[in-house]
């Protein structure tokens, strides 16, 4: 074999080689192709099993109600025939029992299941180490004065039967009872001493008294923040009140309290607007309203006006209620001029007008998108439970969320770079399969028009961006529960006291709703907090903050911001709201 063929051959050789390693080549890049393929289709599959497993769920919570809602009539059923057919010896009004829910029933149980509720009141030891017996439930709060009520036997008693010596003391058996000491009315007299010079007698002078909440008024600080709380915070019309301090011992009517309500309102009217002020630099607000009655002395009949409330994000904490006299438009639109950021509330139409500038996005809550489909399971009970079955999942997601990264104060401080990351991961795979089952099944003609599924349908697809916002930054919330639960004050305050007196008396309503809110939003001890703020702020009333509040202006002076809640907590930590605390803790073990 010579040179040339030893060439060719070479170069075959090496042509074969080429081809090889390009096989290899290609096969390794079709086993990686494989392997990501793999990856991609166990993710699916796994997200595909949750979301299965959160509609099988819903399937069997649907089941479920259906069998407790069965269970629930039957029993109706048994009780109406026992009062037509059996004895009629025990009278109660089978009706009775549906004031509670199955849900209430239940968590009754689990509160007497832990254990009994009088342990709560024990605070000397540490919740890890208390022994809970059925007999006894230990220490009342050290911090509680106490009064001893020694009993001891007489002289008679004390004799021994065997031998009749007197016997001698040799222990003490004590047990605790809890008492109530009423509140009580004091005066409190000023006198101002009056000064003079002996030499002269003249240049009299008298010592000034501090400024009052009532200028010439009766009540003290602490009476006009018992007065604002028993009403706007524990929901005790003022009949009610005129009750309670004649039990102390003073008459005082109701149109007095009226009277001093009004005042207290103006008074603390320039802090509302300074908290309106600061609240508008939120980046997200949460909204709602509720209605309310309000006398029409002219017309012999009452309108229906709105309690508006509006909570700022995490760095201004306050709640802000507005009073308006119907629910159009111009109400949210005149308080939120100047607000840019994202707005939180229901799918009203009114709100579409703040909406359609650049400047404030919706963010629609999911729970009310779950309420449509809710109402559809008789309806389309397959279609509906798949629904609820998406959003299931997401709220399962949500709280996940809050369990790996929980709120770092009350006012709602977290990670939120972290959540938003961990919704773009986990809960944009769910939504984008929620919307292409939507589009897909929508379309479907046997779905009547209008019809509580066909709502659902609606409802969803038209408020599909702003239920889809809240997965862009992680201060945004899944749900508007928050401003939920504001509402719920005044429309419990309503079933009271049933309307307001006039349009000044909604704007005063409002004032004071937004201070007690605002004091319980921040874990503030109402009592404390308004009894010190009627004390503060009347020295105010010649400062900036009141001028801009005459004069409807924004109240952009800081001279009251010592006042504001959150501000107010951190110097007098001892007044934090404890009861408070407990609830929230109490809400967080039902959530994980």
């Amino acid at each position: 074999m010579d040179a040339t063929d030893l060439r060719k051959e070479n170069e075959r050789l090496k042509s074969l080689l080429g081809e090889t390693q390009r096989e290899r080549k290609d096969a390794a890049d079709q086993l990686a192709g494989s392997q990501h393929q793999l990856e991609e289709l166990t993710n699916k599959l796994t997200e595909s099993q949750a979301q299965h497993q959160a509609v099988v769920e819903q399937f069997s919570q649907t089941v479920e109600d259906k069998q407790r809602q069965v269970a629930s009539l039957e029993h109706q059923i048994k009780l109406l025939l026992q009062r037509i057919k059996g004895s009629r010896q025990e009278r109660i009004n089978p009706d009775q029992l549906l004031l509670f829910t199955a849900e209430e029933l239940q968590e009754i149980a689990d509160q007497l299941e832990q254990g009994n509720p009088e342990d709560d009141l024990i605070d000397d030891a540490p919740r890890g180490k208390r022994k809970r017996s059925r007999g006894r439930v230990g220490k009342l709060p050290s911090r509680l004065p106490r009064e001893i009520i020694r009993h001891v036997l007489s002289d008679e008693e004390r004799n021994c039967p065997c031998c009749g010596e007197q016997r001698q003391e040799i222990g003490i058996e004590s047990s605790e009872q809890l008492e109530l000491i009423p509140a009580k009315l004091k005066v409190l007299q000023h006198d101002r001493v009056k000064y003079a010079c002996h030499t002269c007698q003249e240049n009299v002078s008298i010592a000034d008294k501090p400024p009052q909440p009532i200028e010439k008024g009766l009540p003290a600080p602490g009476l006009c923040a018992h007065t604002v709380l028993s009403k706007f915070g524990d929901h005790q019309p003022l009949y009610r009140q005129e009750d309670i301090h004649s039990r102390l011992g003073m008459t005082i009517r109701r149109s007095t309290l009226c009277g001093w309500q009004a005042a207290l309102a103006e008074l603390a009217r320039p802090l509302v607007m300074r908290m309106k002020f600061l609240l508008l630099q939120s980046r997200v607000i949460h909204t709602d309203d509720t209605s309310i009655k309000m006398l029409n002395p002219g017309a012999g009949q009452t309108l229906t006006a709105k309690f508006w409330p509006y909570l700022g994000d995490w760095l201004h904490p306050y709640v802000v209620y507005d009073f308006t006299l119907s629910r159009e438009r111009d109400g949210p639109q005149k308080f939120l001029d100047g607000f840019a950021g994202y707005l939180q509330a229901d799918a009203y139409s009114g709100y579409d007008c703040i909406y359609a500038g650049d400047k404030v996005d919706e963010v629609a809550c999911w729970v009310h998108a779950r309420r449509y489909w809710h109402q559809a399971r008789d309806n389309d009970p397959e279609r509906a439970n798949i629904a609820l079955g998406y959003i299931a999942r997401l709220s399962q997601i949500e709280t996940q969320l809050r369990t790996a990264y929980p709120e770092q104060n009350v006012q709602g401080l977290r990670d939120f770079e972290a959540v938003a990351q961990s919704r773009q991961e986990h809960s944009l795979p769910v939504l984008r399969e929620f919307k292409a089952w939507l589009d897909t099944e929508q379309d479907d003609r046997r779905i009547l028009p209008k019809s509580p599924i066909r709502a659902a349908f609606t409802y969803t697809s038209n408020q599909w961006d702003a239920l889809y916002r809240y997965t862009e930054r992680g201060y945004l919330a899944f749900d508007n529960n928050v401003a939920e639960r504001l509402v719920k004050v005044p429309a419990i305050g309503r079933k009271n006291y049933l309307f307001v007196g006039s349009e000044r008396g909604g704007h005063g309503a409002a004032v004071m709703y937004s201070l007690v809110s605002s004091a319980k939003t921040n874990g503030v001890e109402p009592f404390a907090w308004l009894r010190d703020l009627f004390t503060r702020l009347p020295c105010h009333r010649c400062g900036e903050a009141f001028q801009q509040a005459e004069a409807d202006v924004s109240v952009t002076s800081n001279e009251l911001d010592d006042l504001l809640p959150d501000k107010w907590l951190q110097r007098n930590p001892r007044h934090t709201w404890t009861i408070d605390q407990i609830r929230r803790q109490e809400r967080q073990c039902r959530t994980t």
